[in-house]
């Protein structure tokens, strides 16, 4: 994806930030506490937080949160969940807050969004010496046979890059690490996967499908014939078709320390 794309599928998600905060999964709290459990301290960001999706476990936790998400819609969103969040509005390459004044920095489904030439150094600078940098994102368990042919029907703008576990760690291997020599403000990363399950209905999975960027980017009439094919499968499988069921997902983290020098 060239800049251009990029940037206009980043900026995609205000327009359907109701949408967004509904359907959208949240995240396992195993997964949540192994991105902090090294953490030296109880102050998190959440980088492009979004509707506030995981800033609502992160609060929930106990943890001192601020959330700064670019979007305005999806910014207002997130004011109206959590009121009494300290939430404002940056971008992770352009951070609205103190040097060494965070204990960590998080981003649920967003760290594929940052341009690292420019978001490493930033949080590297946010960032207390010995900080973690955790990015987390839900992907689907394609091992189970209809989620893989689900992917297989709904295409690479519904379920792309990063959203299956092998696309994953392949994706997230060193891709969103900061780069342009700001890796070295950070340690060697890990990766770990831990089991979620969001419950769905076929509808609902479908408005679910729909929130992903490559389809909110989409020409419209291309967007709702590719919903209406994702709907027939839907309502052809057995797994799926009758009533409520759960769908098979990972979260799935991306953890490294920002190094002390």
């Amino acid at each position: 994806m060239d800049e251009g794309d990029r940037l206009r599928h980043a900026s995609s998600f205000g327009r359907a930030a109701a949408a967004y905060e509904e359907h959208r999964p949240d995240y396992a709290q195993a997964a949540v506490r192994w991105a902090l459990d090294l953490a030296p301290g109880p102050r998190v960001l959440d980088l492009g937080a979004g509707t506030g999706k995981l800033t609502g476990t992160l609060v929930a936790a106990g943890l001192e949160t601020t959330a700064v998400e670019p979007d305005p819609a999806m910014l207002a969103e997130l004011h109206r969940r959590l009121p009494n969040v300290p939430a404002r509005s940056g971008s992770a390459e352009a951070i609205p807050l103190a040097d060494a004044s965070v204990d960590a920095v998080v981003a649920g489904n967003a760290m594929h969004w940052f341009d690292m030439a420019f978001a490493g150094p930033e949080i590297a600078r946010v960032l207390v010496p010995g900080g973690i940098l955790s990015g987390l994102w839900n992907v689907l368990d394609d091992r189970i046979d209809w989620v893989a042919e689900l992917r297989r029907v709904s295409g690479s703008e519904a379920i792309g890059p990063r959203d299956t576990p092998d696309s994953w760690r392949a994706e997230t291997a060193t891709a969103h690490l900061p780069a342009n020599g700001a890796t070295a403000r950070f340690g060697t990363p890990e990766q770990a996967e831990f089991p979620h399950g969001q419950r769905r209905t076929a509808d609902s999975l479908v408005e679910t499908l729909a929130t992903r960027a490559g389809m909110l980017v989409m020409p419209e009439r291309e967007r709702e014939a590719r919903l209406g094919q994702i709907r027939a499968f839907l309502a052809s499988r057995p797994e799926t078709a009758a009533s409520e069921f759960e769908l098979p997902m990972l979260t799935c983290v991306l953890r490294t320390r920002r190094l002390s020098t």
